[in-house]
This record gives structure tokens, sequence and C-alpha cells, in this order.
């Protein structure tokens, strides 16, 4: 499976999930908009996934590229092709599926439990093995709607739709699963200035003592992954 990815800063990297495709022997490529790099042609991936950004969806002066990458979410999209957004990802994404943005009522950063929804009698296969509660690494103060025609997946006590699947193919989580101690620390020392006094912010010391989650999370990334790369080979 050929895989392109999206990275709006050079802290959020794909982290672990560049495991999983190595494990799995798939292929990546990377568009940096920091660096001011082009998007691919439809044809050179199979899968989208979106990383996240201190950024906010709608800052076009400071971000121009922003407008067009929203259109080349939108034609990937429209063209079949599967896509993750993970984060900014996920807003860039419920943007597009023209699902309203906005300021959530609390700031999430640090480890905060995350629950799956699962209805009566129908789970989204892309749940399959996933716990029904998991402690997930946050950092985000937007929060979205959830698109029409969308299932939402997962929530916490903070932020009523933590995630969304669309058609079986788009998926968007606002929540990071990819988050190694590395990352953690690259995240911390350039947000820094987030970490306020908050009913959902925890300190610097507690986000990097964590390592216990940190594995999990990468468990179920993998489950996640493996889950959405059946889905969307049918």
């Amino acid at each position: 499976m050929k895989i392109h990815c999206i990275q709006h800063v050079e802290f959020e990297t794909p982290g672990t999930i560049s495991e999983w495709i190595e494990k799995r022997k798939h292929s990546l490529s990377t568009t940096h908009l920091y660096e001011k790099e082009s998007f691919p042609e439809l044809s050179n991936f199979d899968l989208l996934i979106i990383m996240g950004g201190p950024m906010n969806i709608y800052e076009y002066e400071k971000y121009p590229w922003l407008r067009e990458e929203k259109t080349f979410i939108e034609g990937t999209i429209s063209a079949g092709k599967a896509v993750l957004g993970i984060c900014l990802g996920a807003q860039l994404v419920a943007d597009v599926l023209k699902a309203e943005v906005f300021k959530n009522n609390y700031k999430e950063i640090g480890w905060f439990p995350v629950f799956t929804i699962k209805k009566e009698g129908y789970e989204a296969p892309i749940l399959e093995g996933l716990p029904e509660e998991f402690t997930a690494f946050h950092w985000h103060g937007d929060t979205f709607s959830l698109p029409e025609g969308a299932e939402r997946l997962f929530e916490s006590e903070a932020c009523k739709t933590q995630g969304f699947i669309y058609k079986n193919r788009v998926v968007g989580l606002q929540f990071h699963l990819e988050m190694s101690a590395k990352a953690i620390e690259n995240v911390v020392e350039n947000c820094r200035d987030e970490l306020v006094e908050g009913k959902y912010i925890q300190k610097e010391e507690e986000m990097l003592d964590k390592y216990l989650f940190m594995e999990q999370s990468k468990l179920s990334m993998f489950r996640m992954l493996d889950n959405f790369e059946g889905m969307i080979r049918f």
C-alpha cells in the first residue's frame, strides 16, 4: 500500500505510524507544508494521513497553503481514497465535509481517557479489538461537529466528538495514538506556552512520565491501522 503523509510542522511527525508502515512493508511519502512542498498526484497513493499542528484551520494569512490543502483533501475524498486525519488533520477533514470546527469548552492537553462508542447490534469495523476505554494523548483547543453521514467513534469527558468515520474510508481522530516519548518532548518544547492552569491541562512532568500509556497507544494505533487497511482493501 502506498501511503502519503501531510506534515504541517517539523515537530508533529507520523511517529509510531512510521513503525507500522515499515513493519507492514508499505511505502511512505511526505509533503512538508512548512517547507512549501507540493501535493502529489492522486494516483501516487492509496491512503492519505494528515498530521496535527498548532495552527487553526482558518489562519489563511499566516498559512496560505491551508486553502490549497483543503482543496487537495476534498479531491482525495471525492476520488474515493482512504483518509486518516489526526488532531488538526481531523479538523481539516471535518471542515471539508461541511462540519463545524469551533473552540471546545476546554483545552485538553495531556493523557486522558477516551471511550469508544458502539451502537447496539453494530460495531464499526475500525473499532474491532479496541478496548471500550483507553488513555490517549491530547493536545487541542478546538473541536468539530459530526459531519453529515459520519458515525461518531470516540468521546472523552472534555470533548464529545473525539473521532468519526465517514463512508468507511475517511477517519478523523482528535487525539494522538502515534506519539512516542520523543514526539511528546518535541511538542512540549514547541508549545509550552499553552501549558497554563486548566481542568484538562496536565503539567509537563505528568505528560512525559507515562511510558506505559505510550506503549498501549502504539498497540492501539497499530490495531486501528490494521483494521483500516482491511476495510479499504475491499
